[in-house]
């Protein structure tokens, strides 16, 4: 079974092989995505290696607590953190200070994951929500390190599809040590899929953790005039929008605009490429638009399309009122608990597919579910009518996603039971 996967794979990577060469998000890094990793990584000797991968920038924001509890209870331990998309590899360099290295992951090849395991020798791989790749898994297995799911998820619609893959290739859940699921309904689907009972516990996830941003004093003011924002007017910020949001968006500020005076907008897409295109979106709305990036120079206009990678949280903090994308479409959502985490009241769309959980916390305690951009109008207009509303609503969403963290310390618990006692360091404390 393992042969036929390996055979599989090869033969889809060769398949698409010029799309990898040439696609903007995958074509960097070429050789490490191969395993040829640099001799010159600093990985140091003698103490606890621990990798964790995200495919994305917001994963690696999830495993980011994640990663200051383990320097907190493994001192001198070195973490290795992998990324698929180039975006991931430079928020992870520019973000992430508990990061030892960060590389880009290996293509699921027998000859790649083999190679990177080789020159990275890692005592415990982490793998985020559902990032099951079964070439990697097995080789990190044959090597002798420990496998730990964070943050897991399995789609219910795809259980299925799961189950005729792993009977196909392999079941490669048996080769996890721990799953640490977000919720009792993922632990439960984990089990369904073949997980073993006694690896399986359904912790929370680690995104609730890295919600609470505080930015350094007088960041926030410089923030506003470089983004050319007026802080005595009302802003509406609309963040992570994906393709064919950000036109019945931009509509839905344009009447808003009319009803209350010198009202803004902030347009955050989900992929910061796409400014371009929403800035022509804007401007054929008859607004006045500018980029972030552009600087105090570039003035004052009153829509700002956030084309910065980073600095969404930061953001956030500055809005009146937020709206999160991926729901008007059927992307499944994007974040709702980070605005939320700012204190401000929070709108989305009837496509929440993939945070239903996140739902669960914020609807009724500030997060108001909205099911067209008709309804989005009249609830926005209302709300901004209202702003000791909106403040109290800030207040209960604050709140609200302090009220669920922890995670991170229970999932690091249980990594740390996972490791055999002479991969710790002297001082690391297990639970």
């Amino acid at each position: 079974m393992h042969l036929l996967y390996a055979i599989a794979s090869v033969a889809l990577f060769l398949l698409a092989l010029p799309v990898l060469l040439t696609h903007p998000k995958l074509r960097h890094g070429i050789p490490q995505r191969l395993g040829f990793y640099r001799r010159a990584l600093d990985l140091g000797t003698g103490r606890p290696r621990i990798w964790l991968h995200g495919a994305s920038a917001g994963d690696l924001l999830s495993l980011q607590p994640m990663m200051k509890e383990l320097k907190a209870r493994v001192p001198g331990c070195c973490i290795v953190v992998s990324t698929i998309t180039n975006s991931g590899q430079q928020m992870a360099r520019s973000k992430l200070a508990e990061a030892d290295v960060v590389v880009y992951a290996p293509y699921d090849l027998p000859g790649a994951t083999s190679r990177a395991m080789r020159a990275l020798r890692p005592d415990l791989l982490v793998l985020e929500y559902t990032e099951i790749w079964p070439g990697l898994i097995r080789a990190a297995h044959r090597a002798g390190a420990r496998i730990a799911l964070t943050n897991g998820r399995f789609n219910p619609a795809k259980l299925a599809s799961y189950r005729l893959l792993f009977r196909v290739v392999g079941n490669p859940l048996r080769a996890i040590d721990c799953f640490l699921m977000r919720s009792d309904e993922e632990a439960e689907r984990a089990l369904l899929l073949g997980a073993a009972p006694d690896r399986v516990w359904a912790t929370g996830n680690t995104k609730f953790d890295a919600l609470v941003f505080e930015p350094p004093p007088g960041r926030e003011q410089a923030l506003r005039v470089e983004m050319g924002l007026d802080p005595r007017a009302p802003l509406f910020m609309v963040g992570s929008t994906h393709e064919g949001e950000e036109e019945l968006l931009i509509e839905v500020y344009r009447r808003l605009a009319e009803r209350h005076a010198g009202l803004q907008l902030v347009v955050a897409p989900r992929y910061v490429e796409r400014a371009g295109k929403i800035m022509a979106l804007a401007a054929g709305a008859g607004l006045g638009v500018r980029l972030r990036s552009a600087g105090a120079a570039a003035g004052h206009a009153p829509v700002v399309v956030l084309d910065t990678i980073g600095e969404l949280a930061a953001a956030y903090r500055l809005a009146s009122l937020v709206f999160v994308g991926g729901s008007f479409v059927t992307r499944g959502g994007q974040n709702v608990l980070e605005p939320a985490a700012q204190g401000k009241p929070v709108l989305f769309g009837p496509h929440m597919e993939n945070f239903k959980d996140s739902v669960q916390v914020l609807q009724g305690r500030g997060g108001l579910q909205v099911r067209s951009p008709e309804q989005l109008f009249t609830v926005a207009d209302q709300l901004l009518s209202r702003p000791d509303q909106l403040a109290e609503l800030g207040v209960l969403a604050r709140r609200a996603v302090t009220a669920i963290r922890g995670a991170s310390a229970r999932n690091v618990d249980h990594m740390l039971a996972a490791l055999p006692r002479q991969s710790l360091a002297p001082g690391a404390r297990r639970p």
